[in-house]
């Protein structure tokens, strides 16, 4: 399938153009490495000019009645049905999506798309707060922050560029994205035409497609965004949220994960293998929310790692175009490398491979599973995001145990907590130092109504339902005294 040429420039103004800067961007199919396309990157000129298009039409788009905000994302979400299947390909051709993860993500779009559709007309413009004065009335106002600016991964790049955007844009803000280089399609240019083709008017919506070594802080810097949406690593969140900071913008960082799903010794192993194995494989363990670790009793942990070792050497691993592949490749070779490394170290530091991966070619971003067990907190790969195929089986003597080996890393993002006491369950995950965690479920979840987000160097600040709001509006007081005031002098 050929790629659209105007997928591979920038959205600027509601106008296709190419990068004003002279360096070109190839995007490479992370299983076959064929070129998906190329971009000529964008400059700091290009982003000083998709913030001032996005300052110019955002208050206009604000001053807007809710109800014709909303009939964009009525398009937008009738869009997704219809062009489906050239999402799915996209996600596949230019991140390595298996079937499964592409209909996962695009259906978690749809939801969020919907959500997004009610927001603009139900998310409240205000209240009345009570005053100690009998002759005054105080008014609280929701007003838009004005330009946001979203720079997004390249895990789910379609769903995690959107999870901001749509409910800044049903808000009454305006937007620039800078999407991830190796997926700029699918979480940049594809929502611009998404979005074009919905109605949206121009310049409510820019993508810039670049990278730091072009623009170095200046997407994060410019004057204009009062809000920086990030989605990515740990160490680079810190470092977009100190220069955020450091200019007061308002940052919301979904960072990094090493969620522990833990096994207590009530639990139905039969959900807890089923859970466990989806939550760490996957789109091949790149989700932030996987759990890294699993940390079972020792009352059941022979008995679950046989059943968990078995379910994972059945996993099919290969061409994410193959509907069966559950296992695909790694976002790029330096990925797998990396990956390669970590399990070494962590083999080397006392861990035993219950199931070792097979020898990876030496061009190929494919890698097999690996299960890691006799793996304690002071063992290097207890203490990072694997973000690939690999897990690490923790023995816990009590529940007790399980939740100080579940707080012994600086992340805090998502878990688990299997056990038929349910009750008993959530003491438990009450006790883990997250932002979200689950009882016999998985570890991976998301859902519009819900607030998102981590603790520690998970990240900070929330999205999803009324979180939006704090995330995207600013709250204004008025105050109106229908009496006559009076002051001391």
């Amino acid at each position: 399938m050929a790629t659209d040429a105007f997928l591979t420039k920038q959205f600027i103004d509601g106008s296709w153009r190419e990068g004003a800067a002279e360096r070109k961007l190839e995007v490479k199919d992370p299983f076959s490495h064929k070129t998906v396309t190329t971009f000529r990157i964008g400059s700091k000129q290009d982003v000083d000019d998709a913030y001032q298009a996005a300052a110019r039409a955002q208050k206009g788009w604000a001053a807007l009645p809710p109800q014709e905000r909303r009939k964009v994302f009525e398009k937008a979400w009738q869009w997704l049905d219809e062009h489906h299947e050239e999402l799915v390909d996209y996600l596949t051709r230019e991140g390595g999506s298996t079937r499964l993860k592409s209909e996962f993500e695009l259906g978690l779009v749809s939801d969020f798309m919907r959500s997004a559709l009610a927001l603009a007309t139900t998310a409240p413009v205000g209240a009345i707060l009570p005053s100690p004065d009998p002759e005054k009335e105080n008014r609280l106002y929701y007003e838009p922050v004005g330009v946001v600016g979203v720079i997004s991964p390249f895990n789910a790049p379609f769903f995690l560029s959107l999870r901001p955007i749509m409910p800044a844009l049903a808000l009454g803000n305006a937007v620039v994205l800078k999407p991830h280089e190796s997926t700029p399609i699918m979480s940049g240019t594809m929502i611009a035409r998404m979005f074009e083709e919905s109605g949206l008017p121009a310049g409510l919506l820019n993508v810039v497609v670049t990278d730091i070594q072009e623009i170095g802080d200046g997407f994060v810097e410019h004057p204009t965004p009062a809000v920086i949406s990030f989605t990515g690593s740990e160490p680079t969140g810190r470092h977009i949220a100190e220069v955020a900071g450091r200019r007061l913008k308002r940052a919301i960082m979904e960072l990094g994960g090493n969620s522990a799903l833990i096994v207590l010794d009530d639990a139905d192993l039969e959900t807890a293998v089923n859970a466990a194995v989806f939550s760490r494989f996957t789109h091949s363990g790149q989700i932030c929310m996987s759990a890294n670790r699993v940390i079972v009793d020792e009352k059941v942990y022979d008995e679950f790692v046989d059943r968990y070792v078995k379910k994972v050497a059945s996993l099919p691993v290969g061409d994410p175009g193959d509907p069966k592949t559950i296992i695909g490749p790694l976002i790029n070779v330096r990925q797998a490398e990396l990956l390669e490394k970590q399990i070494k170290e962590a083999l080397n530091s006392g861990a035993t491979a219950a199931l070792a991966a097979q020898p990876r070619e030496a061009d190929s971003a494919v890698c097999t599973p690996t299960i890691l067990t006799d793996v304690t907190v002071d063992n290097p790969v207890s203490q990072v995001e694997l973000f690939g195929p690999a897990v690490s089986i923790m023995k816990a003597k009590d529940e007790a145990e399980a939740v100080r080996i579940a707080n012994a890393t600086q992340y805090g993002l998502s878990g688990s907590v299997h056990g038929k006491d349910i009750e008993r369950a959530v003491q438990v995950a009450r006790q883990v130092h997250t932002g979200m965690i689950h009882v016999n479920n998985g570890s991976i979840a998301d859902e519009a109504a819900v607030p998102f987000g981590g603790v520690g160097g998970s990240g900070s600040g929330r999205l999803n339902g009324e979180a939006n709001l704090q995330a995207f509006t600013t709250p204004k007081w008025v105050s109106v005294h229908k009496g006559t005031a009076r002051f001391p002098y």
